[in-house]
């Protein structure tokens, strides 16, 4: 059984995505109340892109390129102990992300994480919304790629299989830690769990539409599988509370990114007012252009799509935002 989870370790992944999909659907938190025509096909053509083109085409390419020119280098970490291959794999993938997912919420490069942040929601659809050159240049995907040739290969399934499952769980409304923090007993676990890896709660702080009110923190945040490096870096913010609303609020003023635009920017660029992907204006240095007060939180986006889109979005605090 073991082997063939590691044999076919991307069929596992995408069972587990289908899970967490199927509990949301079950759930009514699949769906949300604020999402926009632009959300759906940005989100399903970047997942196929990225399941199907940018992850597979890196290790074949990284494979391809190391054979030409370091043929000798093939397995040559194959020996090591599995906690350094493990140790490895989390300096040269996670690590990395995490300062790649960091740098990302500067000027130059924000424009290719933005799409990621305009998600007017959280939940598991999310996950791989990202402009496709964000993807394509992620320095922890081309390294995880040297490090699977240099002999890694036998641990590398269990470690994307165990990162994945928290990032699917990090971004995922059902909200798996909700459980933690209802009970004080196991406030003592929660502690520790939520400085070690991603967690719902500190991770929809990250996609918050704000972070005036205590709990958004789109200016940290940034670990992936292990919460850990922000705790390390200084840039956590641990509450244990959700934001009231996802998002970026100058998408609510001045209506959503076209889909494509967001998936190829700056091949592609925006004709929308105020747009920092329109090549014209300089990116901003936050994850928001615009920072609602809690009054024009409450109001619900003009653009909103979703089924009950004209419920209130405060509402959203508890049931999907």
């Amino acid at each position: 059984m073991l082997d063939w989870v590691a044999e076919n370790t991307a069929l596992v992944i995408f069972a587990i995505f289908i899970g967490f999909a199927l509990l949301e659907w079950i759930t009514g938190l699949f769906r949300s109340p604020h999402e926009t025509a632009q959300d759906a096909p940005l989100e399903g053509v970047m997942t196929m892109l990225f399941a199907a083109v940018i992850y597979p085409g890196i290790l074949l390419l990284v494979g391809y390129l190391a054979q030409r020119l370091v043929p000798h280098w093939a397995g040559a970490w194959a020996e090591l102990p599995t906690l350094a291959m493990v140790g490895l794999l989390l300096l040269g993938d996670d690590l990395t992300q995490y300062w790649w997912h960091r740098l990302s919420h500067s000027p130059l490069l924000w424009p290719l994480h933005r799409a990621h942040h305009s998600a007017p929601y959280m939940g598991i659809r999310v996950v791989y919304r990202n402009n496709f050159f964000y993807y394509a240049m992620m320095p922890g995907l081309w390294i995880s790629a040297v490090l699977v040739y240099l002999g890694l290969g036998e641990v590398y399934p269990w470690y994307v299989l165990v990162k994945m499952t928290v990032i699917f769980g990090a971004h995922s409304e059902l909200r798996w830690d909700q459980f933690l923090y209802r009970h004080r007993w196991l406030h003592p676990l929660a502690w520790v769990v939520e400085r070690t890896i991603s967690t719902p709660a500190t991770h929809f702080a990250h996609h918050a539409m704000t972070q005036n009110d205590g709990i958004g923190h789109y200016k940290g945040n940034y670990g992936n599988l292990l919460f850990f490096w922000d705790v390390l870096f200084g840039t956590a913010r641990i509450t244990r509370r959700y934001p009231a609303r996802s998002g970026l609020y100058d998408d609510v003023v001045y209506g959503p990114e076209s889909w494509t635009t967001q998936l190829f920017y700056p091949f592609l660029k925006s004709r929308r007012e105020a747009s920092v992907l329109s090549g014209e204006t300089a990116p901003q240095v936050a994850a928001a252009t615009l920072d609602p007060t809690p009054a024009q939180l409450r109001v619900p986006s003009p653009w909103a799509r979703g089924p009950f889109a004209d419920e209130d979005p405060s509402q959203a605090q508890l049931s999907g935002g």
